[in-house]
């Protein structure tokens, strides 16, 4: 696979990635337990704000990775 086009799924993958995350991330913040407790939601907040980049570091490595074939 040409490096530009592996670049540019890699790059569709981390944005669909992100908006996922922040959304799924914005759904569970409401829960009660977060949503009332400030330590609980102060801890909340910097695990899932930080962590998108787990998942991201395979999509990335994937990206910069060596070109097969050629």
């Amino acid at each position: 696979m040409p490096i530009r086009l592996r670049k540019f799924i890699g790059a569709v993958a981390l944005l669909v990635l992100v908006i996922v995350w922040a959304l799924v991330a914005m759904a569970l913040a409401q829960a009660p337990a977060i949503h009332d407790s400030t330590a609980l939601s102060i801890a909340y907040y910097v695990i899932a704000g930080l962590g998108w980049v787990l998942p991201a570091m395979p999509i990335v490595s994937w990206m910069s990775g060596p070109v097969r074939g050629q």
